[in-house]
């Protein structure tokens, strides 16, 4: 798995949402400033956000952005897998992507790379937006 900008500015913006979360709407002016996101990009990200079912928006002076579900219901992974896809670092061992590749040649490989994918999907399916955005309860969590 390999992040793109878009899937790191989106989840910057996640993240910024979910710790204002209990204040109301964000403009998008102010995610794009403090959230150092380009505006044209930050548009495109958001209007994906928007029809992905994360996010919802208000329209007028008054308006902006908050997330459409509490942040502790929104997990890192779907918002990855939302924007790249696969968790998987190869095709032939993802669970929802699945293609087959020619590493299948090699059972030892196979194993290792599901053995990856499944460590990978695993952090990033308990850790939710809420946890990111306040990471010290990411870190404590991690030390048990």
């Amino acid at each position: 798995m390999r992040l793109t900008n878009k899937s790191e500015y989106a989840l910057l913006a996640l993240v910024a949402l979910a710790r204002n979360y209990e204040q109301g709407l964000i403009s998008g002016e102010v995610l794009a400033q403090t959230q150092r996101i380009p505006k044209r990009f930050l548009q495109q990200i958001l209007f994906a956000l928007k029809h992905g079912g994360f996010i919802r928006s208000v329209k007028g002076s008054a308006g902006g952005y908050a997330l459409a579900r509490a942040p502790e219901r929104i997990t890192v992974a779907e918002v990855v897998r939302f924007f790249e896809g696969a968790l998987a670092p190869t095709t032939s061992t993802s669970r929802n992507y699945y293609q087959p590749s020619p590493i299948e040649r090699e059972h030892g490989l196979i194993q290792l790379f599901s053995e990856i994918r499944n460590r990978v999907a695993s952090l990033l399916e308990e850790t939710t937006l809420a946890e990111v955005a306040f990471a010290g309860k990411v870190a404590a969590r991690r030390k048990r």
